[in-house]
């Protein structure tokens, strides 16, 4: 689904050129649960930002679904980002003036989606994630947990088939990173594709692929056995 082959980014200044990826390789098939791990520095956020068509790269191929994003316009790679990805960040990125149905829906007015169908899409992904019964809360009315899962049903609204993840769990304590990890491996075993980055090694161990980051190449990678997920908690009562 997603093959990347010598990918290079090289950030240049007047007087430092810093590669931030070099000679990068990486094979991701469909339905793969993969957590990204390294040091701070090491290109994991350059990557990510590549995969998703957030940034441009200097040399090398990406290809997507079959499609050569190299050779796409700008408008052209919106329209496939928009089509196949959907993006999960540390920081939930929700509007704090909207309820959580609202910042659900916003996306799908964006993308011209008629009014019933968005309130399908909405009300089934916030179902989804343990929700539906608060859509009329803002943002700053919930648990960090319940904004993470507001955030996933936003990027689950879209129907992407490939979800890129940034430190999701990075601003949620224990309890909470391990209930929003269980979402995410049942997202996964529902036919998402998942590339998560994480510094936290026990939930990098719970994805069956771990990849390690290193100045900007692959260092190494780790098969692991899918776990059997086991309930913390209620999803829909964190």
């Amino acid at each position: 689904m997603l093959q990347m082959k010598n990918i290079s980014k090289v950030y240049q200044t007047e007087k430092v050129q810093t590669h931030a990826l070099r000679d990068f390789d990486l094979n991701v098939d469909e339905g793969e649960f993969i957590a990204v791990t390294g040091p701070s520095g090491s290109g994991k956020t350059t990557f990510l930002n590549i995969a998703g068509m957030l940034e441009s790269f200097t040399a090398g191929q990406y290809m997507l679904d079959g499609v050569d994003v190299g050779s796409l316009s700008d408008n052209a790679r919106a329209d496939l980002r928009n089509q196949k990805i959907g993006f999960i960040f540390q920081g939930f990125n929700l509007i704090p003036d909207l309820n959580l149905f609202e910042n659900v829906e916003v996306p799908l007015r964006y993308r011209g989606i008629k009014s019933s169908e968005r309130k399908e899409r909405v009300m089934h992904c916030l179902e989804q994630v343990g929700l539906a019964s608060r859509i009329k809360h803002l943002p700053q009315q919930l648990s960090g947990g319940q904004q993470q899962r507001v955030a996933i049903a936003r990027a689950l609204a879209g129907e992407p088939r490939f979800l890129l993840a940034d430190e999701p769990t990075g601003n949620l304590d224990s309890l909470m990173a391990r209930q929003v990890m269980e979402l995410l491996e049942q997202i996964n075993r529902d036919g998402a594709t998942i590339i998560m980055v994480t510094h936290d090694p026990e939930l990098a161990r719970r994805a069956p692929r771990n990849i390690q980051i290193v100045d900007g190449q692959i260092a190494d990678f780790t098969l692991y056995q899918k776990p059997t997920a086991v309930p913390v908690a209620s999803v829909a009562g964190a």
